[in-house]
């Protein structure tokens, strides 16, 4: 069985950028073991798969899976699935896509590149054992109970220079732990870290920024503001918190097309 393959680099505006993800499409859904499985082979940090949507609630359904685990919600492999099927499709403007766990998540164009719909997780201050620790840092910590974590620094260096322990990251659960602070070219700067998922540092990473809009809208006084992820490919992600919606705005860069064979 050869099934239709694309790697594309999501929050891009050139290849080699941005976070790659790996987008599948299926006629129908395989067996979850080789889903899981092909996304291990891929080893990257997201494998998106996408099956036409026979409910009628959205034009596809929708899964992602880490070379480890199916995650809820990715929000550079939704972007990188609308690239796929908007490139393909030119006659359509907007694709949705029905998920299992976040509803149904939206992908437009805008201008050359793409608006994206994601669900806004507020996040909350909460005490977090061990998190301050295994980042290395003295921050604000918040917490939002779909598995995120957030910690608030002083400055974009201070981001910058974390170099988490991620083993005891890992120890701590499966969650996002992102870490923030204003920014100096953007008006935010993050770096996402996933360890228990199999992913160490996130290059660009969609569904953090559905819990770092909430919380800089509310912190900056507007609802539109820039940020960039700082990992070492580095990706900037325009944010506008819409309601329970944060509205994303970001490129794609295609970097492979082909087959997987099974």
């Amino acid at each position: 069985m050869k099934l239709p393959f694309a790697q594309i680099d999501a929050f891009a505006d050139r290849p080699f950028t941005g976070n790659p993800a790996a987008v599948i499409p299926l006629d129908a859904w395989l067996d979850d073991a080789v889903l899981q499985a092909i996304a291990e082979e891929n080893n990257l940090s997201e494998t998106a798969f996408i099956v036409p949507d026979a409910s009628g609630a959205a034009d596809y359904e929708l899964r992602w899976f880490t070379p480890a685990v199916e995650v809820a919600l990715c929000g550079h492999a939704t972007l990188a699935s609308g690239h796929r099927v908007l490139t393909a499709e030119q006659d359509r403007d907007l694709v949705r896509f029905r998920t299992r766990r976040s509803g149904v998540l939206e992908v437009a164009r805008h201008g050359d590149g793409y608006l994206m719909a994601l669900p806004a997780y507020a996040p909350a201050p909460a005490a977090v054992p061990r998190l301050l620790e295994a980042l290395g840092v003295q921050g604000e910590t918040l917490r939002h109970p779909r598995g995120y974590d957030l910690t608030v620094l002083d400055s974009a260096e201070a981001v910058l220079a974390v170099a988490p322990d991620f083993r005891a990251l890992a120890a701590i659960g499966d969650t996002l732990n992102i870490v923030t602070a204003p920014g100096r070219d953007t008006d935010v700067i993050s770096r996402v870290f996933a360890p228990a998922a199999g992913i160490d540092e996130d290059p660009v990473t969609g569904s953090a920024h559905s819990v770092l809009a909430p919380y800089w809208a509310k912190r900056l006084g507007r609802d539109r503001f820039t940020a960039f992820q700082a990992s070492r490919r580095g990706g900037h992600v325009g944010c506008e918190l819409a309601g329970e919606r944060v509205i994303l705005s970001g490129k794609c860069a295609t970097v492979v097309e082909g087959s997987f064979a099974l």
